[in-house]
Parts: C-alpha cells; structure tokens; sequence
C-alpha cells in the first residue's frame, strides 16, 4: 500500500501543478487519470504491488504520451492546417484546410477534449501544394484538435476551440505556409470536374459561394455580403491577391508601371506597400478602399514587365511542377493575363491539362486549359511574358516590409525561385516543355489530337458567348453604333468597344485553327512528345491527317442568330472560315457576319445590321495583323 499511495500522491501533485500551469494539459491529464483509475489503477484494484506497479507505469506512460502529443500540437514540417473561421462558433460550420507542400496527406481527423478521434471525410486536391478540405457542422463548445497524417505518422496538429471568446492568430507576413495556403485556396476557389465548362457572369459570384471559397466570412463580420467585385483581365490576379491578404492579414503592394513601347517593356516606379490588412481585423470598407487602390494602379503592362527587372510586382519563376503552383499568373506578351488554378494528372485514360482563369472586360470569368490558342507566347522586344509569381513582401529590421530582389528569390527555400529559363526558349519549345510537363508519359497522337481538338472547340463556344453578349447590347440598344478606335488601340480601350468587341478573342481564335492545322507536323518535329506504338513519325503524321479530316465534320457549335434562330456549324465550317475571321470583331456588325455568313446564304438572310463604311475601311487596313497572327506595336 505504500506504493500505491506513493503513486496516487505523486499523480494529484502532478494534475495540480498542470492546473496552475496549462489549463488545457490539466484537462486532458484529469480525463486520462480518471480513465485510469476506472480500470483500477488506483486503490481498489488487487494491491499486488508488482502488478499494480506495472499497471501505473502504463497508466503514467499514457499519459506523458498524451501530454506530449498535447505540447506537440503544431505545424512543425511542411504541413500546415488552417481553420475558418477565425473564430468559430457553436452549432456553426467550421471549415478545414490542410496544406502540405512536402508530398500528399491522406487523412484529417478531429480529436476532442476526451481524447475521442474522430476521422472525418475530405476532399483531396493539388499538388504540389497538395492539400486536404472538410467542413464540419454542429460541433459542441469545448477544445479540440485537429490532426493530419500520411500513412499513419502524424504530420501536423491544430489546436481548435469553438465557442471561446479567443480568435485565432493570423500570420502577418507571407512565406512558405501563407504562400501554400493562397494556392489551395485558388484551386478550392476554382475546382470542377475538368470536363465541366466553368463561367461566371463575374469573380462575385465565385467568392460569395460558401463551398468554394474556404474563406467566405472567414472575419465572421458577414464581410463578404454584397462584396461588389467585377475585376477585368489585367485586376484579376491582384484582386484574388488583395482579397486572401485582407483575410489572412497580410500585406500588399502594388506599382505603378507604364505601359512599354514596342522596344522597350513596361517599367514601374517604387512599391507602394499597403499593411492596412496587418493590424487587425478590417471592414469591407477597408478591403474596398484598399481594392481600388490597385485597380486604379493596374493595368495590362504590370504583368507584362521585363524578365530580368526588379521593379516588378512579378517575377518570373521556372518551368517546373514544383513551382507552377495554383496562383501562378501568366502574361502574355500582349497585354491578357491568366491565372493558374489546377494542373489535372495524366492518367492511361486521359492526357493530362493545365487549367487558369482569366477575366474578359464584360467582367466575365472563365476556366480554360492551357494550350497554344489560349496562352499566347512570343520573343518581343516589348513585353516579358511567361509565368510569373508575385514579389514576396518580407519584414524588415524595423518591423516594416520591403520587396525581395531577384537576388534574393534564386533557390529560394521559402518562395518560388526566380528563374530567366522563360527567356531563353523559342515560342515552339516553350509549348513543348508545357506539354511534358502536363503529359510526362507521352500522348498518343490521336488522344493529343482529341486534347487540342477539345480545346478548340471549347475556345469557339467561349466567343459563342461573348459574340452573344453584343447582340444583347443592341437589343437594349437597337439604334446605337459603337465608335472604333484607331490603330492598336483596337485591342486595348475602354467602354463598349472594349466590352463587346472581339478582336483579341478573334486572333486567339486564328491561332488556334492553325494549331489544330498544325499538329500533323507538330508530331514530326517533336515526336519526343508522343507515344509511336511501333510507327515512325511520318506514319503517324499522315495517320492524324486523315483522322482529323473526319473528326472536323463530326464536331459542331451552335450560336443564334439574328431573328432568335438556332444556326449550327461543324467544326470544319470554321476552320474554313478562317480569312472570315480577320474581320469578325466588329460588334456593330450583325451576328451572322460575325460568325463569318457570306451574303447570299440562307444562314446570312437574317443578317439586319452592318458596321459603318469608314469601319470596314479600317478593318481592311488592320486585317494583315490577324493574317499574319501578329498583334501591331503600342
């Protein structure tokens, strides 16, 4: 009995100094050593004292291991656990994110006060960053913790507390934690089946879905309600960015830049840095403020910057799965800016793709795979394209922020690295090392024929709408004529011409037939590229020839004409409409035109509007631009 009373003495001094000294180890230690003494590990038991010691010496192991995984209830590797919102509530619905930039994790579980685990379901995406997303409803007051694991070792722990007055730590700075959470968030924000067409009128719409966005009332000031946020092409990445900042609480910068010439790319002053986001909790007020801001500075040239500058807000980064993260921007060498949302895996039944974003100036947001018709790439004097990461924001001695120089970024371990690789490829090996990256096992010719062919099609009916969209226009506004710039300001203005014409759109499209065209001979040049099954390249070239003159008869898009009339057009039909197409973007002409109806046809006798006389004199005179696939100089 001396033992036994010995043990009991020690384990009640133990549970006091907890209690004085970490409320929630005393809790947990209590409900281990209650549980214990139930089993008999305290007087009641056989007072064998070999046995009895034995027992208690398991007891006690269980919990210092308790108490131990307690202490070690943190991100401490390259997992990291977030938790929204930031303080949750009774009854509510608290939203969890694991994100791992170290390889996948396979479970989330949530362990309660008791020491109950409990496995809950999750969806999976990325990587890298790969991250795991669950929400839970109806939990009880109390302290939890959430866990995350891969193959059973634990890789990361949370503490979670719902109903306490206490709100959740925001991290202040970015880094390597911050940076993976940004980007699971994008590809949460954006996540679908990759054969589903995703379109929303605008960016509102996304941010405002609760299951999308992880971080929808994540302040708990119902601060996103009537968000107003209509971002065009070039505000896109900045907005999202702005937007994760004012939740998370971290800074923003933005320049202001020029636009370049056509020798010479965009340059921009100093960073205006704003830490509004930094000091607590802000309003919407103050996100809106903070928003407009950057939507004043920004512009198609922020993004298209020189690769080697350091004024930039974008730098570019390698070509890599490791840092082509959800979030990348991309710049295209004339003015359209996209950004990465999801790298979908090859598999034996489907080539792999590259899925981004953009915003069109009617405020429209789209999904779209990555290829030749959609990311634009060229060696131009006056732009710095590719894919590119915002400049990290690191804190001074001060306690302020600066931007990281290039310098700084090379084999950065907490950022994407800077990287001039972009800089040194031609426009056709840029694309070819895009598409090892998304199909490292090769494509069949015919399964590449079927991607590119798919996407083609799916970048014609996109212009399905935005051609519809000025027919709308003239609905509401049957007498109006929209003026036309002059020159290259086609591509770039404001006002309806920038909202419903299309010339942008058009050369894309032009691009894209002659991908399509082009992909027989692309198997030559870069067979690398594909699986031969046992045939030489020229077979196979002259195999894809004959199977897309078929498929092109098979596939078709439908728009509505004029008088409110369904008008289909096989895929062939527009490919050799082609030369059509350099003068489609006039939205003042009627939609049969636009889509390239010669006068004369059945499909162009409902045909009831025509652009004014001194406008085709112009699209005459621009039409070798879109001959010729060459956007003109600034």
């Amino acid at each position: 009995m001396t033992t036994l009373s010995f043990s009991k003495s020690i384990m009640e001094k133990i549970l006091i100094a907890l209690k004085f000294s970490d409320i929630r180890s005393y809790r947990l230690a209590s409900s281990v050593y209650a549980a214990k003494r139930n089993r008999g590990c305290l007087p009641g038991l056989p007072t064998q004292p070999t046995g009895y010691f034995l027992a208690c010496l398991l007891a006690w192991a269980s919990i210092s291991a308790a108490l131990a995984e307690n202490h070690s209830c943190e991100e401490t590797g390259g997992t990291y656990i977030w938790i929204s919102p930031l303080t949750p509530k009774a009854d509510g619905q608290v939203k969890i994110m694991s994100v791992s930039t170290d390889g996948p994790v396979s479970e989330l579980a949530l362990i309660d006060s008791q020491g109950q685990r409990m496995p809950v379901q999750s969806r999976r995406r990325g990587g890298p960053p790969w991250s795991l997303v669950t929400a839970l409803d109806g939990l009880s007051e109390g302290d939890y913790r959430v866990v995350a694991s891969r193959d059973g070792e634990l890789t990361a722990c949370h503490p979670l507390t719902i109903g306490g007055s206490g709100t959740q730590e925001r991290p202040k700075a970015w880094g390597l934690a911050t940076e993976a959470f940004y980007s699971a968030w994008i590809e949460e924000l954006f996540g679908a089946s990759p054969d589903e067409n995703l379109s929303f009128p605008s960016l509102e719409p996304v941010l405002r879905n609760t299951e999308r966005n992880f971080l929808h009332n994540y302040l708990g000031l119902n601060e996103d309600k009537n968000l107003p946020l209509t971002p065009d092409c070039a505000d896109l990445p900045y907005t999202l960015r702005a937007y994760f900042a004012w939740k998370v609480g971290l800074p923003i910068a933005s320049r202001a830049c020029g636009r370049g010439s056509a020798n010479a790319p965009p340059h921009c002053g100093a960073a205006t840095i704003n830490t509004e986001f930094t000091h607590g909790i802000s309003s919407q007020s103050d996100f809106k403020e903070v928003n407009r801001q950057l939507a004043d500075a920004v512009h198609s040239g922020s993004a298209r910057t020189g690769l080697e500058d350091e004024s930039t807000d974008l730098y570019p980064i390698p070509l890599s799965r490791e840092t082509l993260w959800p979030g990348t921007v991309y710049a295209d060498p004339y003015g359209h800016v996209l950004v990465l949302v999801e790298w979908v895996q090859q598999t034996a039944e489907r080539p792999g793709i590259l899925l981004a974003v953009d915003a069109q100036p009617d405020n429209s947001v789209t999904r779209k795979q990555f290829w030749e018709g959609t990311f634009l790439f060229a060696n131009v004097a006056g732009a710095g394209p590719g894919f590119k990461a915002f400049r990290p924001l690191a804190r001074t001695a001060s306690g302020g922020f600066r931007a990281l120089a290039n310098d700084e970024l090379v084999d950065s371990p907490s950022f994407a690295s800077f990287s001039l690789e972009q800089d040194q490829l031609s426009p056709d090996n840029f694309y070819a090392r895009l598409s090892k990256l998304a199909n490292p096992s090769g494509l069949d010719p015919k399964q590449a024929y079927e991607a590119t062919l798919d996407a083609l099609v799916e970048q014609i009916e996109t212009r399905v709408t935005s051609v519809d969209n000025g027919e709308t226009y003239f609905r509401n506004s049957p007498d109006s004529v929209i003026p036309m710039p002059d020159g290259a300001a086609i591509f770039q203005t404001v006002g309806p011409w920038e909202d419903y014409s299309t010339p942008s759109r058009d050369m894309r499209l032009i691009i894209a037939i002659n991908v399509l065209n082009g992909l027989p001979d692309k198997i030559v040049r870069h067979s690398e590229l594909f699986v031969m099954n046992d045939i030489n390249p020229e077979q196979a070239k002259a195999e894809i020839e004959q199977y897309h003159a078929r498929r092109i008869e098979e596939r078709s898009i439908r728009y509505t004409r004029t008088d409110g009339s369904p008008w289909e057009l096989s895929v062939a039909e527009v490919l050799a409409r082609k030369p059509a197409y350099e003068m489609t973007y006039n939205p003042n002409d009627c939609i049969e035109m636009r889509w390239g109806a010669k006068p004369d046809t059945e499909e162009y006798s409902t045909c009831r509007r025509h652009s004014p006389a001194e406008q085709r004199a112009k699209m005459e005179q621009y039409r070798i631009w879109f001959r010729e696939a060459r956007r003109p100089t600034r």
